[in-house]
């Protein structure tokens, strides 16, 4: 009777266990990604690389985005999420600082809240890490030698950015009139005006055409966004200009691959926004399963990419310095 009972036992005990490892097997880790909005074919190369990794460490992902970039869009978006019951959510921040609530909600909730491509600048405490391509403190003169090397440095120059409220352009608008105003090499060089254009073809288009009509002696144009610098080159290539306004900033290599080849831009820059998906999701399950601690200075392997620091204020970037893109290179890239 007492070896039946013990049995009875061993066998409740094993299948509790079991239970429990089909449950823990059926409950992967879920994480979204929040991109700044729909329709920007950038966030994309992001999205495939949060896909592929997941499904190499077996991860729940979705991606989700509000129709417009604006600074307050994001919420609802991350709201749900937390009602969702997610682990990781990662975000392409429209505002630096009108999330801050939000975000400090989901992370008390215990949500590991990443911002990936974007950080929220001098708000860097309402998110646990920020995931970058690269340094974002050099794009902004990066960008500014590339289109001076354009123009022979010297001439008028003009800016098509994303959104007003975007943190990451702001950042590297404000890196562009520094050099600009700092640097003796540049001193020929006039920026005449800032625009924006939303992140959305159509309004883009418009302000090209507008900083055109407005400023005849245009020479070179920066749009440190792929939307941008897509609608900026379409206009140069429809007015058969390409030889007196030199267009370059941000951009995807599989967008301006025509525009290389015909001659309308002769160079841009950019990262693999692939990486930065990949490097999240390895970073993301690293923590959570406690083999990566989120300190700055510790280091973690992330195949395909090598050993990563993390930086301080939590920054990790997926590569040191921009990639910049050219006739002799452009059919390299597939992304």
């Amino acid at each position: 009777m007492l070896k039946r009972n013990l049995l009875k036992s061993l066998i409740g005990v094993v299948s509790v266990v079991a239970l429990t490892t089909v449950a823990f097997a059926a409950d992967p880790v879920k994480i979204v990604y929040i991109g700044k909005n729909t329709g920007n074919p950038y966030f994309d190369s992001i999205t495939g690389g949060f896909k592929d990794a997941c499904k190499s460490l077996g991860c729940d992902f979705e991606f989700v985005a509000p129709a417009t970039a604006e600074a307050t869009s994001q919420i609802p978006f991350i709201e749900a999420q937390v009602q969702r019951g997610v682990k990781v959510i990662g975000i392409a921040p429209n505002s630096p600082d009108a999330l801050n609530q939000v975000f400090d909600a989901a992370r008390a909730k215990g949500i590991l809240v990443l911002t990936v491509n974007g950080d929220i600048t001098k708000n860097e405490s309402h998110r646990d890490a920020t995931i970058l391509p690269t340094n974002f403190d050099i794009v902004g003169h990066d960008q500014v030698e590339m289109v001076g090397s354009l123009i022979g440095y010297e001439g008028e120059i003009a800016i098509l950015s994303a959104t007003t409220e975007a943190p990451d352009q702001n950042k590297w608008i404000v890196g562009m009139k520094e050099t600009l105003a700092k640097d003796p090499k540049y001193a020929k060089m006039k920026l005449v005006a800032t625009v924006y254009g939303d992140d959305q073809p159509e309004k883009s288009t418009t302000e090209m055409e507008a900083l055109l009509s407005n400023f005849p002696n245009l020479k070179g144009v920066i749009a440190p966004t792929t939307v941008g610098i897509a609608a900026a080159a379409q206009v140069v290539q429809g007015r058969k200009i390409a030889d007196k306004v030199h267009v370059t900033g941000l951009g995807l290599p599989s967008e301006m691959r025509p525009f290389i080849k015909d001659g309308t831009v002769k160079a841009f820059q950019l990262w693999s926004p692939y990486n930065e998906g990949w490097l999240a999701v390895h970073f993301a399950k690293g923590v959570l399963d406690g083999k990566v601690k989120n300190e700055v200075g510790g280091k973690f392997d992330v195949p395909n990419l090598g050993t990563i620091t993390i930086n301080p204020g939590n920054s990790i970037n997926t590569q040191s310095a921009l990639t910049t893109f050219d006739a002799k290179n452009i059919d390299e890239y597939k992304f």
